[in-house]
């Protein structure tokens, strides 16, 4: 019952087609111990999965401003001098909006949403980690040795890729395990955002170039692997079905696709187009919200954070950008990590104010009343707060709300949410971009 994800399959492929005799319920000790061994599994599960898609996001100012010349890869200035572009606008835009990155960062991962729940659960869980972790490394290494834009934003699908493979496969594995470690991924995902922003910021502020930064970081590819393979225990009971079919349940191995249906809660491979509709269709008033939330935050995130420059700081263009950057991850971690002190039941609020403030800053953007780029900071942290609520509450809502039989597509289908929004925000704000850099 305590032996780790990978030893799981292990057991599988060593005793396939036999009897295993039942086992007694392992002493409370045990439990406890396994209860926080996976709670800290998840963790860093959600931390090392979103770290790249993050570092990448804060990275974009500098692909896109800095085309590095061969044979000096090593000495590239954290915050090169601007080069012309856009002279005539106010604004001091690049050439191509951060919204490029952006969408490079999420169409793989929205393709993979939408076709996950069709048929991802096929391929064994253990595969689809061992190919997240290793696009995760990859896309560090390609976009630090790259010489252009192109090469650079190759390395960013590469990160989608990992980013959206890994959320999938993960959000669909709480689904074995007790509902509270949805609430320690989700933290997890929020540490992400934070660490990897903040990494990526002071690693570039104290002289390190973004490639030694980028190279700096593929120990979080490891520690994703390591975290699956030896952190994860077996899960415990779900149980409402008897003692006797949990305890069973929970022997089965779970890495494997060919485990008997009774070892999932939701038997999700057996599930009915009809069926899936269903309950695609019960999901849509978690869904939408979520699609709202990002769709916003996003637009500010990656079609308006370049375009909030302020002249009047010590703070140079690619810092300040930087800056909002991890401002809006630290509302991310606080309210992603709040579950435990406050459960929102209803996320169109949360749509609602994070419109608001799209509104708000788009105002600023066309007007330029905000007379210090410190009330822009208190606006970026209070959008990272609505964003990390609205993600957490909405798989914690599904989670309560949804069977057993159907939680794991349920995960699945519904991750898609914020991925949808983001990438509609990244296709609205490319030519918004244009627009706005020909204003003078």
């Amino acid at each position: 019952m305590s032996g780790s994800a990978g030893s799981r399959q292990r057991r599988l492929s060593d005793s396939e087609g036999e009897e295993t005799a039942p086992e007694s319920r392992p002493p409370l000790r045990d439990r406890q111990g396994a209860h926080w061994k996976n709670a800290m599994g998840f963790w860093l599960l959600g931390l090392c999965n979103n770290f790249s898609y993050v570092v990448m996001l804060s990275a974009a100012h500098d692909i896109l401003r800095h085309q590095r010349a061969p044979g000096n890869q090593s000495l590239v200035d954290p915050d090169p001098l601007p080069t012309p572009h856009s002279n005539s606008s106010r604004f001091d835009c690049n050439s191509v909006s951060t919204a490029a990155v952006l969408l490079a960062d999420i169409l793989p991962t929205l393709i993979i949403k939408l076709l996950a729940p069709l048929g991802l659960h096929l391929l064994p869980y253990s595969p689809r980690v061992l190919i997240s972790g290793g696009c995760a490394a990859g896309s560090f290494i390609l976009v630090a040795f790259s010489h252009s834009v192109v090469t650079s934003l190759c390395g960013v699908v590469l990160a989608s890729v990992s980013s959206g493979l890994g959320e999938v496969t993960f959000l669909s594995l709480t689904a074995f395990y007790p509902r509270a470690v949805i609430s320690w991924w989700s933290s997890g995902t929020g540490g992400a955002g934070l660490l990897g922003a903040l990494s990526y910021l002071g690693l570039t502020q104290a002289g390190l170039s973004p490639q030694h930064t980028l190279l700096s970081m593929l120990g979080i590819p490891a520690l994703l692997l390591a975290s699956y393979f030896f952190l994860l225990t077996s899960p415990e009971p779900q149980d409402p079905g008897g003692e006797e079919e949990a305890e069973r349940a929970a022997r089965q191995p779970l890495m494997s696709s060919e485990a008997p249906e009774e070892s999932k809660p939701d038997a999700s491979s057996t599930l009915s187009l009809q069926e899936r509709w269903t309950v695609f269709k019960g999901l849509l008033c978690y869904i939408i919200p979520l699609v709202l939330v990002y769709f916003a935050e996003y637009f500010i995130n990656q079609g308006l954070f370049e375009l909030l420059f302020f002249r009047n700081t010590s703070l140079s263009h690619a810092q300040q950008y930087r800056w909002y950057q991890m401002l809006y991850q630290a509302g991310v971690f606080v309210s992603r990590s709040s579950l435990r002190c406050c459960h929102i039941r209803f996320t169109w609020a949360l749509a609602l104010l994070q419109c608001l403030n799209l509104a708000f800053l788009l105002a600023d953007v066309v007007l330029s009343f905000l007379p210090s780029i410190y009330f822009v900071f208190l606006i970026i942290l209070y959008e990272g707060f609505l964003g990390g609520a609205a993600y957490v509450n909405t798989f914690h809502n599904i989670a309560l709300e949804t069977s057993d039989r159907h939680r794991e597509f349920a995960m699945a289908a519904a991750c898609v949410s914020d991925t949808l929004g983001i990438s509609l925000s990244g296709l609205v704000v490319l030519p918004l971009h244009n627009f706005l850099c020909q204003l003078s």
